[in-house]
């Protein structure tokens, strides 16, 4: 979604933008934590053959892909039941906050690193930290550089691996509790298919080359929200992977979460590849449309798909009304966008299931 994460820097903490994922203009500026806004664009079909998934895993030690299904390093079937907390703009609120998202039955954590291009780098030591927190709440953790959101810029892309590369040690031991989200909404346009497949499939070669083996997780372009192009070249980055480890996420806002035909049709386009997907990032609203977000919920508990929300605190810029927590403790939940998260029918209370690796 555009805008996604508003420029929320420390260095601007009276007056944070921090705003939640999808769905505003396509300037990146100021990352209105939110994402692609192209919500006219039709959804096309393709029919093209499914994905290689059959062969031994490279790695049986981690998280693995199999299919439609991600496998936890026990061999258990895991779906992601999880929260987005955005630590590059709150790291003072880092030890309040995943506690917190622990309490509310959360099984998975995604969390928001710089890398420098655009906030300031998260150090190795702060990666480290995070992890082990995520760890002790038994939350698995999604760790994701936002600096590229909605940038249609492959030498960004070569930076982010880069990053992933200086601060792999953290990674390294850890591929049974850390999935790697390469960048977060890279690429804003709804046109740029061949540049998303030729940026990401170049950043899956680097970090595999550089010994990274976790499970990689690959948002769609468009802010997160144009989907067809998991259809059109989904099968090929996941055959580019040498471990067949890569999942792929869709963020819905307005345009990829509007209604029970759009977000059906989009997370099918991986599924019908027999590819893996989660729904990334979703909100009740956003600037750039009401989502159906009781259709989101339903639709993948139904069909076994994870889904994280956007975000636990923070949200500024226009879209305060995403945060699901109104104090970084949880002590309350939002009433329109929290308690459904959390306590609603396919909410998160109802539906996860602490990985077993813990």
């Amino acid at each position: 979604m555009k805008f996604k994460k508003s420029l929320l820097s420390l260095i601007f903490a009276a007056s944070m933008l921090f705003t939640s994922a999808c769905g505003q203009a396509a300037e990146t500026v100021e990352p209105n934590i939110s994402g692609g806004t192209s919500a006219g664009n039709e959804i096309t079909e393709n029919t093209s053959g499914g994905a290689e998934t059959g062969g031994t895993p490279t790695v049986s030690s981690g998280f693995q892909v199999k299919g439609t299904a991600l496998y936890d390093a026990s061999g258990n079937e895991f779906i992601m039941r999880g929260i987005n907390h955005a630590h590059s703009w709150f790291q003072d609120k880092l030890d309040t906050a995943i506690p917190a998202i622990a309490e509310t039955g959360a099984n998975t954590v995604r969390v928001v690193l710089s890398d420098g291009q655009q906030w300031s780098r998260i150090p190795l030591e702060d990666v480290e930290k995070i992890i082990e927190i995520c760890k002790q709440n038994k939350l698995i953790c999604i760790l994701e550089v936002h600096d590229l959101t909605g940038k249609d810029d492959i030498e960004g892309l070569r930076k982010t691996a880069q990053y992933w590369l200086d601060i792999k040690s953290a990674l390294i031991g850890n591929e049974a509790y850390v999935i790697l989200n390469i960048a977060n909404e890279w690429i804003g346009s709804w046109d740029n298919a061949d540049m998303w497949y030729e940026g990401y499939s170049e950043a899956i070669k680097t970090i595999r080359d550089g010994g990274i083996n976790n499970t990689l997780m690959i948002d769609a372009p468009g802010w997160g929200q144009h989907a067809q192009p998991i259809d059109q070249y989904g099968e090929k980055l996941f055959n580019d992977d040498p471990n067949k480890n890569t999942m792929f996420s869709i963020h819905m806002y307005g345009a990829a979460g509007k209604s029970a035909r759009v977000i059906s049709t989009n997370l099918q386009y991986a599924t019908r590849h027999d590819l893996c997907v989660a729904v990334g990032e979703f909100g009740y609203n956003h600037s750039d449309g009401d989502v159906d977000e009781d259709y989101i919920m339903q639709y993948c508990t139904e069909n076994g798909i994870g889904y994280l929300g956007w975000s636990w605190k923070g949200n500024g810029g226009g879209v305060e009304y995403l945060d699901i927590a109104e104090d970084w403790e949880g002590n309350v939940l939002s009433s329109d966008w929290g308690e459904k998260l959390i306590n609603g029918e396919n909410g998160i209370k109802a539906t996860s299931e602490i990985c077993s690796v813990y």
